[in-house]
């Protein structure tokens, strides 16, 4: 007997022996049924030995308590051992139960724990005395924060100044509670990070699909595409590397463009290292070839390719037939040969045809992602994942197993207890005219927006965000926020100290992920499931028999969940409904009273998720029940191709057709929930809704972009001036040689760390421990030109500024280009005293002078003593260096994406330098930020229908239909239809 046969007879022996004694069998990452995943119906009463009390066999018994984890936003599912004893949580681990993460965790998962535990969180709101900045803080009581905030938002909302309200959050963490929140103000005041993290890539999704996120079945392919670090640092990345793993066991190959030998690049069949912003050039040299050898799927194509639509609008003179546009576009690609890639990005033209040759063997079996990296570093960084998405839509590997998805046919949204109206108002603080097609709101060119007067804030959130130390140009976010005049009052909302925190005028502790619910579901396999985070200690005395009604009787200190917040905050804003706020925080089965979270998720479990009912039914509990009990639910799985469904016959009554075949309502679509499902059809100009497109006679469900079909042209860029821009092709980036001076060289900063977590990443010990410094990654030729060695401090210079930093020589990337992670360089003033987070934020000193901003370190971490006897034990003194102070602001002019590479001189330090020096003249940052703007090509002059904005373009938080109409020149609405030219 093989050893492979022994194992197999083992896991089988031991699955019969669980379902013997009616337990559900576990069987593991090894495949053995080892005792790693304790059975669910021992969650009550799990029995471990204590490890520190070796040799002496002491038995610890736990309530198990599933929630998910909030360290990214994979959801993986968590745990929590809860001491029977003490009613404290021990440790967490992989929650089985959960479809996505399937038990497993990265190693942030666990460190929660640490966070839960932290010495130095914030236990109790408190409140700004003396000047911003200044570092004195007072605590003061939920009530009083309470009251101040909801007279301030209660003002500005009757002064009809709705647009001083602002909301910013980092990691969202749930699905749309917070934006319902914001509507029910009649608030446009949602502001988030995605603009310095992925909208890049989501508006090349967004242009093919009308979708803006993948969703590849690694697991099922035969050939895995990455443009990015994606298996240990990408979106999802626990989930989806389980599955590439699991790919590559079956033979599956891996390709990884990724210009750092990344993690991700060690497992590489083949590591492609291009020079930044030349991935689409060898994108597209891959579709000339499928093109050239007949490789291409022209069924497909013929079907869902708008193809008849790129013919009218571009050669009309051209039949209207499929062979045409075959020919057209052999025509328009032919000049991407390896050759061309191979000279645009620096890797041999043979490497670039063995991928091209593997990526046609794949056929159907091709799984494509990206998401940060290439795409949001380069100038026309959406048109890396454009190109990229065109490799699976020639193939007709779309929506196929081991295919890409588009991320909503493999997410799951559940419909809420209350939906308020679109908000009756347009911030252009967040959506400026100048960027109309932009996929996020323009977050990070806030301080310039508010410097040149278009507006100010009276109330603004700031909610698990830093946006001083996470976004460009950190400190014109500093200028901006200590000056009353622009932000009125500054909440932060935030479990621990950050940069941001420290300019605040309350400081409101919120409940980590173990202290908080949110729901959430994630594109991670051919399937859809939901997640439900939850207050685990709260769910552990409700199951020993307690009552418990607000989550500060359980959290730490006086720490509250979000959700009771804002309901207890709209009720004070809306004290007797007149403004009709409240009815959207009330019961329903109390009218009159507040809504609790348990009837707001209970209503959801029992109405708006298929089969959950019926399944808690059949264990005797209630859907919340269940989903407290297990903490996840698999809703579908197989879901495949969505876009072939017919669509029944009685949604086809009194509907009309285009001339391409696209099948909508004749009478004006009903009002459209204000958080709109990411797979339906947005109403056209004339308020009519899709239903679908005819394909050969038959409608089916098609795809939700104009057309109904895939978007190789998009008449929406063409439309808004972007006709250059309309069908997939390279450009080159702000970073191409040509567009550089000789000694400067590229600075790649968007690259993750695989165990840290931006800025709550400084409170996880264990985490800090793995991971707490920077280097700059430099490839010994370069090195040698400067002559510095590893660990020499070298000067980093930008358009704005500089930075000092040590040097880490290795050749895991390529001459010509640096590398620094982006997570590091944490930093507190003196003056913060204890009121800050020690174990990852040095201390400096900020001033200044001549119009410049200096940063000097006083002092890295130390031991320190606390309730944590850890702290002693601290060995690291470096923290890294805050390199992203240095950086202006670069938006793209379609995406609306921070352009994050740098070009950059790197010089050896001075004797008069220091490690972690830092100089920044924020004067010149503007400067860039008014050249830049120069590129971006504003509603009001592009506009072909007259409003700000096309309407079927995802946003967050969507105004009313006739808010999209442009404002004239002096300010009088626009009448619909009518363009300013």
């Amino acid at each position: 007997m093989t050893r492979v046969d022994d194992i197999a007879g083992r896991v089988s022996a031991a699955r019969a022996e669980a379902e013997a004694r009616g337990e559900t069998f576990y069987p593991g990452p090894s495949r053995i049924h080892l005792a790693a995943f304790p059975p669910k119906e021992r969650w009550d009463d799990w029995v471990e030995l204590e490890s520190r009390d070796w040799p002496k066999r002491t038995e610890r018994h736990y309530l198990l308590v599933p929630t998910t984890c909030f360290n990214c936003e994979s959801a993986c599912g968590l745990l929590a051992y809860v001491d029977r004893d003490t009613a404290q949580v021990r440790k967490f681990e992989g929650n089985p139960e959960h479809p996505g993460s399937r038990g497993r965790n990265c190693a942030k998962g666990p460190a929660t724990i640490n966070q839960v535990t932290d010495p130095d969180r914030i236990l109790q709101p408190l409140k700004r005395i003396g000047a911003r900045g200044e570092g004195r803080w007072e605590p003061v009581s939920w009530e009083v924060a309470l009251d101040d905030i909801a007279s301030r938002i209660r003002t500005a909302i009757v002064e009809d100044r709705r647009n001083e309200i602002m909301y910013h959050v980092g990691r969202p963490g749930e699905d749309g509670f917070t934006e319902r929140v914001l509507a029910s103000w009649g608030v446009d005041g949602h502001n988030s990070h995605t603009n310095v993290c992925s909208s890049g890539a989501r508006a090349g999704y967004h242009f093919w699909t009308g979708i803006d996120r993948p969703s590849p079945d690694h697991a099922n392919a035969d050939v895995i595409l990455l443009v990015s670090s994606h298996l240990e640092a990408g979106h999802y990345f626990n989930p989806h590397a389980q599955r590439v793993m699991e790919a590559k066991q079956r033979g599956a190959k891996l390709i990884v463009f990724d210009t750092r030998l990344s993690n991700t690049a060690t497992h590489a069949d083949h590591w492609l290292s291009p020079y930044p912003g030349s991935e689409p050039a060898i994108l597209l040299a891959i579709a000339s070839y499928l093109l050239r050898n007949g490789l291409h799927d022209r069924e497909f194509m013929r079907r869902w390719w708008n193809w008849a639509e790129y013919l009218a609008a571009e050669h009309p003179e051209r039949a209207p037939v499929f062979e045409e546009f075959e020919e057209l576009l052999g025509e328009l690609y032919a000049p991407y040969t390896f050759e061309f890639a191979a000279a645009e990005s620096g890797i041999d033209a043979a490497t670039v045809q063995r991928v091209a040759e593997l990526v046609g063997d794949a056929g159907t079996r091709l799984s494509t992602h990206t998401w940060r990296s290439a795409s949001a570093g380069n100038l026309h960084g959406w048109q890396v994942s454009r190109t990229l998405f065109l490799l699976n839509a020639m193939l007709g590997a779309v929506a196929t197993p081991g295919g890409t998805h588009p991320n909503a046919w493999n997410k799951f949204v559940p419909r809420p207890i209350h939906t308020p109206p679109h908000p009756g108002t347009w911030n252009e603080l967040t959506w400026p005219l100048e960027y109309p097609l932009a996929l996020n709101e323009l977050s990070f060119l806030l301080p310039h927006f508010l410097k040149e007067g278009r507006g100010r804030l009276d109330v603004y959130f700031t909610r698990v965000y830093n946006p001083v130390w996470t976004n460009p140009d950190g400190l014109s976010w500093m200028e901006v926020l200590t000056d009353e005049t622009m932000v009125g009052l500054h909440v932060a909302l935030t479990p621990t100290w950050s940069e941001t925190a420290f300019l605040a005028d309350y400081v409101l502790p919120m409940g980590l992920g173990p202290e908080r619910h949110d729901l959430h579901s994630y594109e991670q396999y051919d399937g859809q499931w939901i997640g439900f985070r939850q207050p685990v200690l709260r769910a552990a005395r409700e199951r020993l028999g307690e009552q418990v009604t607000d989550t500060r009787e359980v959290n730490p200190g006086q720490v509250w969940e979000e959700n009771e917040f804002w309901i207890e905050l709209s009720w004070r804003i809306d004290p007797d409904g007149s403004l009709g706020i409240r009815q959207y925080h009330e019961s329903k089965e109390q009218p009159g009273t507040k809504l609790s979270v348990d009837e707001y998720y209970g209503w959801i479990f029992e109405n708006s998720v298929p089969g959950l009912p019926e399944k808690a039914a059949a264990e005797g509990l209630t859907p919340l029940a269940y989903m407290r009990r297990y903490g996840a639910y698999e809703v579908r799985k197989g879901i495949g191709p969505i876009y072939e469904e017919p669509v029944p016959d009685d949604q086809l009554v009194d509907v009309g057709e285009d001339h391409f075949g696209r099948v909508y309502t004749r009478a004006p679509a009903p009002a459209s929930p204000n958080i709109v499902p990411t797979a339906a059809p947005e109403p056209d100009d004339h308020g009519r809704r899709p239903v679908g497109v005819r394909v050969e006679g038959a409608v089916r469900r098609g795809f939700p972009t104009p057309s109904g079909r895939l978007e190789f042209y998009s008449r929406t860029l063409a439309d808004w001036g972007w006709r250059d821009q309309a069908v997939p092709g390279y450009e080159r980036s702000h970073v191409h040689p040509e567009a550089m001076d000789p000694d400067q060289v590229v600075l790649i900063s968007t690259f993750r760390l695989p165990t840290q977590i931006h800025t709550r990443g400084g409170n996880a010990k264990w985490l800090d421990e793995l991971a707490h410094t920077n280097p700059l990654w430099i490839h010994p030729r370069d090195a040698a030109r400067i002559d510095i060695g590893n660990g020499d401090l070298v000067t980093v210079e930008t358009e704005i500024g500089s930075y000092v930093v040590k040097a880490w020589v290795t050749e895991g990337i390529r001459p010509g280009v640096v590398a620094c992670s982006h997570h590091m360089g944490r930093w507190k003033l003196a003056a913060q005293g204890e009121n800050s987070q020690r174990q990852m934020m040095a201390t400096v000193d900020l001033a200044r002078d001549d119009g410049r901003w200096r940063m000097k370190r006083l002092a890295g971490v130390s031991p320190y003593r606390s309730s944590d006897p850890d702290t002693a034990r601290i060995w690291w003194s470096d923290v890294g260096v805050h390199q992203n102070l240095t950086f202006p602001v670069h938006p793209d002019p379609i995406s609306g994406q921070h352009c994050w590479h740098q070009a950059v001189r790197v010089r050896k330090a001075t004797p008069a330098e220091a490690y972690g020096d830092i100089v920044v003249d924020t004067a010149k940052a503007h400067e860039v930020y008014r050249r830049w703007l120069e590129l971006a090509r504003p509603a009001h002059r592009h506009s072909p229908d007259g409003t700000r904005r096309p309407y079927w373009l995802m946003r967050p938080l969507k105004p009313a239909k006739p808010i999209f109409n442009l404002p004239a020149e002096d300010g009088s609405p626009v009448r619909e239809g009518e363009a300013l030219r």
